[in-house]
């Protein structure tokens, strides 16, 4: 594959990531009736209600936490040549929230994240303080780090680890952010679809063994199950089976594996795929980010709608080229 084409898989797996999580900020916590009726049938970016339970008001394209602590993420890596350290990250991620605070928004830290840096306010080593954290916090903000590093499964495991134990250091948060990890930078690197979420599944099973065990159905065995599952239903069942029985919360074994699932179902339909995860309720946004990053890698910037991801860049003022760029250095370092 070109560079040109590495190049774009990688752009698109960011920005995918960014559209996903647009598309779900105007419905994020809040049920699929709910959703319904103030939206209707969501099919693109739309402003936000007022009745939005976490950014009432915020006009259509805008991101949430979830981007915006991914470029967090992105420029640690690049500061740092590959490696974040931990205290460094708390910093960042307490200034992300206070600017949060500032600008009067609630989307603020998870309860994995809060709690971890709580801990190691308090003088609990980094690698305790994410001892609680099975959350999506980590898997929502590992594509920079599927973007920096090849898809070899022992330095990309560690450097999930390095980014993620601080504050998800369990089996679940570790197993789900290398499952993500793993499926993007496979992408990256020019593999099918299908190719790319079984070597998710090895990534997950590898990494849940890297970090102490937490209870909760495993990271790994419920990809692969979900994966096989939906490949049984047609369009009108898929919505019901991801919501109500893989489940949208912000448990990582329900809205990770969500995202899995539909990236399974509609994977070259990314458009459908990620419009869907934003109506299913529950965390919308983190599914359809996480969603988005594992197609856009597949697909490349090309295989997004352009017109949507151009609104995204100019509502934020997201430029994710120049980060990119420094993240694939590292992948070649």
């Amino acid at each position: 594959m070109s560079g040109a084409d590495l190049r774009d898989r990688a752009l698109g797996a960011f920005e995918g990531l960014a559209l996903g999580d647009a598309l779900g900020m105007p419905t994020q916590s809040m049920s699929r009736e709910a959703i319904a009726l103030h939206y209707g049938r969501l099919e693109g970016l739309c402003d936000a209600v007022e009745q939005q339970p976490i950014s009432p008001g915020l006009p259509a394209g805008t991101v949430t936490d979830d981007t915006e602590q991914a470029v967090l993420v992105a420029r640690l890596l690049v500061q740092g040549r590959g490696r974040i350290e931990p205290h460094a990250f708390a910093r960042a991620l307490l200034d992300w929230e206070a600017d949060m605070v500032r600008r009067n928004l609630a989307d603020l830290l998870g309860p994995s994240t809060k709690r971890a840096l709580e801990q190691l306010e308090s003088g609990v080593s980094p690698d305790e303080a994410g001892r609680t954290g099975t959350t999506n916090g980590a898997a929502m903000r590992i594509t920079p780090v599927a973007i920096a590093t090849k898809p070899d499964l022992e330095p990309l495991l560690d450097a999930v680890v390095g980014a993620s134990r601080l504050t998800h250091n369990t089996s679940l948060g570790i197993a789900a952010a290398a499952a993500v990890a793993a499926a993007v930078s496979a992408g990256i690197d020019g593999a099918d679809l299908g190719s790319a979420m079984d070597h998710a599944e090895r990534a997950a099973a590898e990494g849940a063994a890297r970090a102490p065990w937490a209870a909760g159905g495993e990271i790994a065995p419920r990809i692969r199950w979900a994966r096989g599952w939906v490949r049984s239903l047609d369009d009108d069942t898929l919505p019901s089976a991801v919501a109500e029985v893989i489940g949208t919360s912000v448990a990582a074994q329900e809205s990770v594996v969500a995202a899995f699932a539909l990236a399974e179902a509609l994977g070259d339909r990314p458009l459908e795929a990620l419009t869907l995860a934003a109506r299913l309720g529950g965390d919308t946004d983190t599914v359809a980010a996480v969603c988005g990053a594992i197609l856009g890698a597949r697909h490349g910037t090309s295989g997004l709608p352009t017109d949507l991801t151009a609104v995204v860049r100019k509502v934020n003022d997201l430029d994710l080229g120049g980060v990119v760029e420094g993240l694939l250095e590292l992948r070649h370092s």
